[in-house]
């Protein structure tokens, strides 16, 4: 049966009228569409219509500045469009080295929330050439039935984060969903998830992004890289359409909310990796695609002559505190809550969102101030990577702090350096189990601000943090010079994968030492997604534009190391049952007349441990009825990095009772075993848990 061909208006059958100067981009009207841009310095605006798919303009409309002009926001309202299009702008303006007027391009909307072109993850689409438009896609009459849904609303001292990629946790073979890579193949993993037992996904860059722009070539075969992280913007509110199974129908964001709903459904909050601080547009060399087109000078950092200010490694940077761009990210975050009920956000770099147009550091951010007084922002996460790549580190200082948590990069580091066995660790590890009270205390923040995590998508996985004292980046195609050097990891003796059994032990002692350390510290815990089933990436560290089996999670590793995934499992379970594990304030060291202590710290003979610089052993006696909320048993934890085992005495327990022996990393499938005061063994390189009866 032949489908009746869509019949597109001309340009005499649309009126149009001044329309509102808000809200931004495209906005349903009675009979109509009002459309916004935020531009300062254009001089002449033009709204074009295009198709819904390929093919040429039926409209486009000249805004006169008298008329479709307020402030810096140009507006139109188009009468009699059919239900499905596409629009984009032409711009022109003043000419010289801040401005990169061209209105012969056509220019993406920057507030757009669908994007027509690239359906098909690795195809060209319509961007083939260095000038390739964007159009936005507007459909009418959208409804998603979102029923009652509402946001989980997990306390954050309670929280537990698992990151992934959306197309690399499906996309292999062995992943077994109807559509490999996508928001539908993402959900039909939710039972593994919620079975696990973490409460929130925290997804890698969902918006739309080219995964075609790397330009690296992989020299073993020849074949060109792309970009699969997707740090790389090109529009902020915008799902990417190759993440959805109906992509090249528009369904991304129905698809996207889907998932949405199923993951509170189940009790799983979603966080999105947000990236504010560049775009695709990259420096003098990039493409075009909307900012720097509409306002060059507005929305980026530039130099008098210019040139970008780069710090972010990317290229260029985003005026984020400019109160326009400003505006502009707050309503695309205000999209992704009320319009999509994200329950989170984690920003990438966010130290840039701290910076002026200058570079100069800011005391009290704007933007930053924006988010965090924000009432519609009021309940969801909020969470900084605390550093950009211009040298700015603020994990501990990030502005308006007590509303932010942050990745913990110095847990990350301070861990995996205690269990590498190296010198002056020791209380570092210890004050880095407790919460990190010495970078999150002094302003009157909580342990859970410090996102701790021993390993993410940007680094090694676990299983290669102990198989590789070095990275192996080769098929990046940048000669293994990208991706840290500073990894802190132990190849326990052997580089790379081996058949010798004795070294699998100890790395899979090792991978289970490292996430017992995670699940038994006070803050919240970020699991890498794989790492609870062992997964490999061959020892690349920078995995960015490996759209292949080095980054696509292999599900039959859970069954080859089911063993270690029931670890996990009974870790996430333990930590859940545990109040004291999740505590709202920091460890008290000192009792008084009135209150006991919290915690003490023991050695193996019972003595106040001097965490010198060769310490490598001591334990943390937790007391379960001053956990800040329902009393808890009492905790006995004992870290031994050292090569040697330890008869261990057991302390008294602060409330009576007897010790039983719940977990030990030396023997992952243990039983549950009683105790008493008299020297118990601990095994070298392992951690154990008593808890008290």
């Amino acid at each position: 049966m032949n489908r009746r061909k869509k019949v597109l208006p001309r340009q005499r059958d649309l009126t149009t009228s001044r329309g509102r100067s808000l809200p931004l981009g495209a906005t349903p009207e009675r009979n109509g569409v009002n459309f916004v841009l935020p531009c300062r310095h254009g001089t002449s605006v033009s709204l074009v219509l295009l198709p819904a798919e390929e093919g040429e303009p039926f409209a486009e409309f000249l805004l006169d500045p008298r008329i479709h002009r307020t402030g810096n926001y140009w507006h139109i309202l188009v009468l009699g469009l059919p239900s499905v299009f596409a629009y984009a702008w032409r711009v022109d303006g003043p000419r010289g080295p801040l401005h990169r007027y061209d209105p012969k391009q056509l220019l993406l909307d920057p507030a757009a929330t669908t994007i027509a072109g690239a359906p098909h993850w690795g195809r060209p689409g319509n961007r083939s050439s260095n000038t390739a438009p964007r159009r936005a896609v507007f459909r009418s009459g959208r409804h998603f039935n979102w029923g009652d849904d509402h946001p989980p609303l997990i306390p954050p001292e309670d929280s537990i984060i698992y990151e992934l990629h959306v197309r690399g946790y499906t996309c292999h073979p062995s992943s077994g969903v109807e559509h490999p890579g996508t928001f539908s193949g993402l959900q039909q993993k939710l039972s593994h998830l919620t079975d696990l037992g973490i409460t929130a996904i925290e997804l890698l860059p969902i918006h739309e992004f080219d995964e075609l722009d790397c330009p690296f070539t992989n020299p073993g075969t020849g074949e060109p890289n792309r970009n699969l992280w997707g740090y790389n913007s090109i529009a902020f509110a915008a799902p990417k359409a190759s993440y959805a199974a109906g992509g090249a129908k528009h369904r991304q964001v129905d698809e996207f909310r889907s998932l949405v709903k199923q993951c509170h459904i189940s009790g799983l909050e979603v966080i999105l990796d947000v990236v504010f601080n560049h775009t695709a547009e990259g420096d003098d060399r990039g493409r075009t695609y909307s900012f720097r087109g509409i306002d060059n000078s507005l929305f980026y950092h530039l130099a008098h002559d210019g040139t970008y200010r780069n710090f972010t490694g990317c290229g260029n940077t985003v005026n984020c505190n400019h109160p326009v761009t400003r505006e502009l990210l707050m309503n695309c975050l205000h999209y992704w809550v009320a319009g999509m009920h994200v329950d989170g956000f984690r920003f990438d770099l966010a130290s840039v969102l701290g910076r002026d147009r200058q570079g100069h550091v800011l005391v009290e951010p704007p933007v930053v101030e924006s988010i965090v007084e924000d009432g519609l922002l009021a309940d969801t996460k909020l969470i900084a990577e605390p550093w950009d790549a211009a040298g700015l580190y603020q994990v501990g200082e990030f502005p308006f702090g007590r509303r932010w948590s942050e990745w913990n990069g110095r847990y990350r580091d301070d861990v995996r350096r205690f269990w590498r066995k190296d010198r002056n660790t020791a209380g570092l590890f210890a004050t880095r189990i407790c919460g990190s009270a010495d970078l999150y205390q002094p302003a009157g923040r909580s342990p859970y601000h410090s996102i701790n995590f021993i390993t993410c998508h940007d680094g090694f996985t676990l299983v290669d943090l102990l198989s590789f004292n070095k990275k192996q980046n080769h098929c990046n195609g940048e000669d293994n010079r990208d991706g840290t050097d500073q990894n802190f990891s132990w190849n326990c003796g052997v580089e790379g994968p081996t058949d010798d059994p004795a070294i699998n032990r100890l790395r899979h002692r090792m991978a289970r030492n490292l996430m017992a350390t995670l699940l038994l510290s006070q803050g919240v815990p970020m699991i890498l997604g794989g790492d609870e089933f062992l997964r490999t990436q061959r020892g690349n560290n920078n995995a960015w534009c490996q759209d292949n089996e080095i980054s696509w999670v292999d599900w039959s590793l859970a069954d080859i190391h089911a063993e270690h995934l029931a670890f996990v499992k009974m870790l996430v379970a333990f930590r859940k049952a545990h109040p004291t594990l999740r505590r709202r304030s920091f460890l008290r060291g000192d009792g008084d007349g009135q209150r006991p202590a919290d915690a003490t710290w023991h050695t193996a003979e019972g003595n106040r441990p001097d965490f010198g610089p060769d310490c490598r052993a001591f334990g943390l006696l937790l007391n379960g009825r001053q956990t800040g909320r329902e009393i808890d048993a009492d905790l006995y934890m004992f870290f031994n990095s050292g090569e040697n085992d330890l008869q261990v005495v057991l302390p008294t327990a602060p409330n009576g009772g007897t010790w039983t022996r719940s977990i030990d990393t030396a023997v992952p499938s243990i039983a549950l075993m009683a105790e008493t005061g008299a020297p118990v063994c601990v095994a070298g390189e392992s951690v154990v848990v008593w808890v008290g009866n």
